[in-house]
């Protein structure tokens, strides 16, 4: 069984801040999951319907006002539910009946495709990101040459660091990059390009790393 040949993914720009929401499925069962319910979920939701996609779930990478703002319209248009991982979870109060707890090294399936759940702090205590075969849906943890900032409530350049050095380089070169924002010239890269080019993931040291993210050392 060839999945990469069933996977179904959608990169669809949402509001005012540039965000990415993707849909990510199996194009054969029909199936599939939105990530970051924000501004626009009729929308994205209706993209899905027209390629007679089914979504009942949502991934929710970080719970920053901009990747969440649409999570109830995401209930009520299709009763579904919603996984965040578990440091974020608190923060969606009054629909505890319709939210998922995730850790690190879980998954859920789409169909037959698996989608694996990478806990990468450092944005926000429960910051992840979603590996769906040889692609990473990275939300606001690793940008195209650059990666989340640190200096928000909650944010933690030290994780940041080890996320990106410990959990993110040692994926493939051939991973494609899906970030969570609409800031390059380019929607998509690669983790080959990105080890090669960006800024970030070429600080050798911790020091070296937070004297560039947070001019500190």
């Amino acid at each position: 069984m060839n999945l990469l040949k069933r996977l179904y993914i959608k990169q669809v720009e949402v509001g005012p801040m540039q965000n990415y929401m993707y849909i990510l499925g199996d194009q054969e069962k029909k199936e599939a999951v939105i990530v970051d319910p924000a501004w626009e979920v009729d929308r994205v939701l209706n993209i899905a319907k027209g390629d007679d996609m089914k979504v009942d779930k949502a991934l929710i990478t970080h719970t920053h006002f901009d990747h969440v703002n649409g999570i109830e319209d995401f209930l009520r248009l299709t009763g579904g539910c919603v996984y965040v991982h578990q440091k974020e979870a608190p923060f969606l109060k009054g629909m505890k009946s319709s939210i998922e707890s995730v850790q690190g090294g879980q998954d859920i399936r789409a169909g037959e495709i698996v989608i694996k759940f990478l806990h990468t702090p450092g944005h926000t205590p429960g910051s992840q990101c979603f590996l769906v075969e040889d692609h990473l849906v990275s939300g606001d943890t690793l940008f195209i040459n650059a990666c989340g900032r640190c200096d928000l409530p909650g944010g933690n350049a030290e994780e940041m660091y080890r996320s990106l050095t410990e959990k993110l380089m040692k994926l493939d070169d051939r991973v494609l990059l899906l970030p969570g924002h609409n800031y390059s010239e380019e929607p998509v890269s690669s983790m080959g390009k990105e080890k090669r080019d960006n800024p970030y993931l070429g600080c050798k040291t911790l020091n070296e790393f937070l004297r560039f993210r947070m001019g500190t050392g």
